[in-house]
């Protein structure tokens, strides 16, 4: 079984977290009324990001010195490998296999940098202690971490989860392409503290996962169920829009030890409508039992469902830095079809 703390990459979700998100606004007419069933479970994401990531850009010592042929190409920490040589890049061993193959010769590499696809031109040379061919970057082309599903549509046989973005350590939002989602046990809790978030951490339990991801963006990652998920092992719910969300008594939906979702109560102190940032909601945890084993929101609820009077109005998707008993969510309508 695979250990995963959460995002590392993803949102540290406070107030230094922001994400550019789709506005507010009414309930999508084919949500009104709309049944889904409750997540609340926890799940361990394995996300490929398309292509490889540098993660930094460094130095490579030759026969002859040191030397940085990316940086001397101009790539930065941040940008997206999708092409080396006329090869599509999808993982890091691609990558390594085509600077080998151009042995030394300058090849066209392409990255997508804020949005756009820029080329530029590098060239390989042979690192001295191992013979091969580098040129002087720290790459990523996987994801891994642990969040929380917030809904299953059994109709459309797709999930949302997270309720966010996942973002890097600049916070920049990355275009995650693809992915599995498993099954996760929660292991053990850092407890959130002011001024440090908390985090869950846990372990894949089984290889049939729940499904698989094929989208994220501002408002969570989505992606197709397993066909053989057991909805009676979920409760079918009624989708609120943002204008039936209210001041008042609440109840959230987490896994924070095991694989069981259990209730906890809290507070929703703000409703925003209107908010660009799908910050729709301001959460105060009041369930003492939640404060005893996490210290209120932890990296890694993110998703959890908010539930009132009986219907599904949003998912858990920041904590205050300075008050881990409080934190934003997202409503259900902008997670919906997005």
């Amino acid at each position: 079984m695979r250990r995963l703390s959460y995002f590392l990459l993803s949102c540290i979700f406070a107030l230094s977290l922001s994400v550019t998100a789709a506005g507010g606004g009414s309930v999508p007419a084919n949500a009104q009324g709309r049944t889904v069933y409750l997540g609340g479970n926890a799940a361990g994401f394995l996300l490929s990001m398309g292509g490889v990531q540098v993660i930094a850009v460094g130095e490579v010592r030759t026969e002859s010195g040191v030397c940085s042929p990316a940086r001397d190409a101009g790539l930065k920490g941040g940008d997206l490998i999708t092409k080396a040589a006329g090869i599509k890049i999808e993982d890091a061993g691609t990558l390594n296999q085509t600077l080998d193959a151009a042995a030394g010769r300058a090849i066209e590499v392409t990255v997508r940098r804020d949005g756009e696809e820029i080329g530029v031109t590098v060239c390989p040379v042979r690192e001295k202690l191992t013979g091969k061919y580098k040129i002087g970057v720290l790459i990523r082309d996987t994801l891994s971490g642990i969040g929380t599903v917030t809904y299953l549509d059994r109709e459309k046989g797709r999930f949302g989860a997270l309720g966010h973005g996942v973002c890097d350590e600049n916070n920049n939002l990355l275009g995650v392409a693809s992915g599995k989602v498993y099954e996760c046990s929660i292991v053990s809790v850092t407890k959130g503290v002011r001024g440090k978030a908390g985090e869950l951490k846990g372990i894949f339990v089984g290889e049939k996962g729940v499904g698989t991801s094929d989208k994220i963006n501002a408002c969570g990652l989505y992606g197709e169920l397993r066909e053989d998920i057991d909805y009676s092992a979920y409760r079918a719910i009624e989708i609120a829009s943002l204008s039936e969300a209210h001041m008042g008594e609440a109840y959230i939906w987490s896994t924070v030890d095991g694989i069981a979702p259990a209730q906890y109560s809290v507070s929703v102190v703000k409703v925003d409508e209107n908010n660009k940032e799908n910050k729709n909601f301001v959460l105060k945890i009041t369930d003492s039992e939640l404060i005893c084993r996490t210290g209120g929101i932890v990296q890694g609820m993110s998703g959890s469902p908010i539930v009132q009077d009986g219907k599904l109005i949003g998912a858990v998707t920041h904590v205050f830095l300075n008050d881990p008993t409080r934190g934003y969510g997202i409503g259900i309508e902008n997670m919906l079809d997005n």
